[in-house]
């Protein structure tokens, strides 16, 4: 059989060559006949010498190399076997549905298992299950954590069809079989390497004193200085500590520059110098709180400094007494669990109402916009800015596509006024028409642009005027002309009212719109017993001047027979979970706004004892709306912002797609039982 095997390539026509050449001589030959007959005889006799020796060499040496070549690859093959059983790098070969076929003795180490192991990669491996393996693509990788290393997974499809086709033994001619070649890379001390390289990269963070000015007066003269070097002292003392820098740039603000390790430290302690900071007391009736702000991660120091201005800039809009992390993916929060403290002083509202007055001023229309499913707040600040556009003679529209039954009241109270404008009130269909670049867009009572009643006009309009007294989020309106974000307010319409008097000297009001303003005031306040501050009721004694009446505005709020029957229901059916947080659902069957029954609801579930905050939740519209209320032991915003949304530390709110109602009762549990778990909540 061996004689018979036909060989090919270079060496079969290195032993073919002497044959080649014998032929060539046979030319020659005939040559030289023709030249002279004795010599061409002689050299035939030496050619027939030539070829027989030839073809007895290639007859007894053939089968000889062919034993040699045979025995060469068969020891070819064993040295290949030998060295990928020996190989440095863990390697193992997996057949389609992640079995253990064959492995190297590196692998073998790794997995801690014999020569021989035949079951599932995931066996090994849990988070290498089957999906992870290659599908489609020819080739995939991911990181993976084994014992005390870390390795790079490489995996590559072997395809065994040309093997099949080759086959004496398969007959299936498209067979698509495929093993895997899976390779363990350790990465371990590299992935130190880069973590203990990225853990002293520095982060820039600043540090400012809320209520700087309020503590000093709250303590006398003579021990000022005293109280400031102690705040000093807690401040420098705590940074140190993190093996960091502080460096105090003004009276109440502090420059900071920390490792990333340190920040970590931070978060893994939740910011405790917010708390430590208060117990500095020399006598002060006001506790000093502290706002953070870091900024890491970014490519460059600079970018790092930019992320702290923005992080402090979102704590502070926020209410301060919190830290905000910034990051380029994330934003984090922690604290924010004291009430904040308003300022007696109405420098910054006469300020930002001079300036609104020059941006109104310098444009020929006014569009005036709140959120969606706007609530008496947000249409009583709208008929404020409406009235400051009307008495500086421009032309002003105010955007409301839903009417809930709330502002339902209101609404009519305008459009069935003759002295008012049939186009006083318009839908964003309408608002995209008229806006232009000479028109300016004021939003009010909502400062994220995702839940306001047209987010088109804010690309739309150039001039774009905030005025919202809820703490900002991640999600801000960014290209804002004017922004006026007043956590401590009470109400976007008591801003509005501050506004009021400073344009113009002061404007008159109508009794329609101090009614609507009034009524706005009274609802975020719950009648004057949530958030209200000396500047409240100087809001509503403004209003009350211009002819506010308080029984009229009483009449708005009454309810038909269905609608407090629904709200009822939901307070009698609500559910005290862990003893302290009362969850129920609000019915929205044949009720026009249920959202706003929900927030009833919620505001009523208060009045229990032992409850810390209240939670109910409505289908509305194909999504579940939540209203969260507390009183002041628990920062609902921060619980909403975990289920996407957000508000104020008393009242806040989110909505939740996609979702049943049953289920959403079970994420709100969810929630709170992780805030509790990790010491956000008590």
């Amino acid at each position: 059989m061996k004689k018979r095997i036909k060989i090919k390539g270079r060496l079969g026509f290195y032993l073919q060559g002497s044959i080649m050449l014998g032929i060539m001589l046979v030319f020659v030959n005939l040559c030289i006949y023709l030249m002279d007959y004795w010599s061409g005889l002689l050299l035939t006799g030496a050619l027939l010498i030539y070829f027989l020796v030839i073809f007895v060499f290639m007859f007894y040496n053939k089968p000889v190399i062919m034993n040699e070549m045979i025995s060469f690859a068969t020891q070819y093959g064993q040295i290949q076997k030998r060295l990928l059983r020996e190989m440095e790098i863990p390697y193992a070969l997996l057949d389609e549905g992640g079995k253990v076929v064959w492995t190297n003795k590196a692998f073998e180490r790794v997995i801690h298992k014999e020569k021989g192991y035949h079951k599932a990669i995931s066996a090994v491996f849990p988070t290498l299950t089957k999906d992870k393996l290659p599908g489609e693509e020819e080739e995939t990788e991911m990181d993976l954590e084994f014992e005390e290393s870390e390795f790079l997974v490489k995996m590559k499809k072997i395809s065994l069809r040309e093997m099949a086709v080759n086959s004496e033994i398969f007959q299936e001619p498209n067979y698509k079989g495929y093993l895997i070649a899976l390779y363990l890379y350790d990465e371990t001390a590299l992935k130190i390497a880069l973590r203990e390289n990225d853990n002293q990269s520095l982060a820039v963070g600043m540090i400012y004193l809320d209520n700087y000015e309020e503590a000093l007066e709250s303590v006398e003269e003579v021990r000022r200085s005293l109280l400031i070097a102690l705040i000093d002292r807690k401040v420098n003392k705590y940074i140190a500590s993190l093996d960091g820098i502080s460096k105090k740039m003004e009276k109440d603000k502090y420059l900071v520059i920390l490792r990333k390790e340190s920040v970590l430290q931070l978060q893994e302690s939740k910011f405790d110098l917010l708390d430590e900071v208060k117990t500095v007391n020399i006598g002060n009736e006001m506790a000093v709180t502290l706002s953070i702000g870091i900024g890491l991660d970014g490519l460059t120091y600079s970018q790092n400094y930019e992320f702290s201005r923005t992080a402090i800039d979102l704590a502070l809009g926020r209410g301060g007494d919190q830290a905000v992390v910034k990051t380029p993916e994330s934003i984090t929060y922690y604290g924010g669990k004291s009430q904040q403290v308003e300022k007696n002083t109405r420098v910054k509202a006469r300020v930002k109402a001079h300036a609104l007055n020059e941006i109104i001023s310098s444009r020929d229309k006014v569009l005036v916009m709140g959120h969606r499913l706007g609530d008496m707040d947000c249409f009583g600040a709208a008929i404020g800015i409406y009235r400051i556009a009307k008495s500086l003679d421009r032309k002003a529209h105010i955007i409301v596509n839903d009417v809930t039954t709330s502002m339902r009241p209101l609404i009519d109270m305008f459009a069935d006024n003759s002295e008012y404008e049939e186009d006083m009130i318009i839908n964003s269909a309408q608002a995209v028409e008229i806006a232009e670049s000479n028109t300016v867009l004021v939003v009010v009572d909502v400062n994220r642009p995702s839940i306001t009643e047209c987010p088109e006009l804010l690309h739309t309009c150039k001039s774009i005027v905030v005025l919202d007294h809820h703490r900002q989020g991640a999600e801000t309106i960014e290209n804002a002309t004017l922004s006026y974000v007043e956590p401590y307010a009470s109400s976007a319409c008591e801003m509005v009212t501050e506004i009021l008097q400073y344009i113009k000297e002061g404007i008159r009001l109508r009794v329609e719109e101090a009614n609507s303003m009034y009524a706005g005031i009274i609802v975020d306040t719950n009648n004057f017993t949530t958030k209200t501050g000396v500047r409240t009721f100087e809001a509503a004694a403004y209003l009350r001047r211009n002819g506010a009446d308080v029984i009229k505005v009483k009449k708005l709020f009454r309810e038909d027979a269905v609608e407090y029957k629904t709200k009822a229901d939901a307070v009698s059916q609500a559910e005290i979970y862990r003893g302290n947080y009362a969850i129920s659902i609000c019915s929205s069957n044949g009720v026009k706004s249920p959202t706003v029954l929900g927030a009833q609801a919620a505001n009523e579930l208060l009045n229990i004892k032992g409850i810390k905050a209240s939670f109910v939740l409505t289908e509305y519209l194909g999504k579940i709306y939540i209203s969260a209320r507390s009183i002041d032991e628990v920062n609902v915003q921060v619980i909403m912002e975990r289920l996407g949304g957000g508000g104020h530390m008393n009242i806040a709110g989110a909505q939740m797609e996609d979702v049943l109602l049953e289920e959403g009762v079970r994420i709100m549990k969810k929630t709170l039982d992780k805030m509790i778990e990790e010491g956000d909540l008590e």
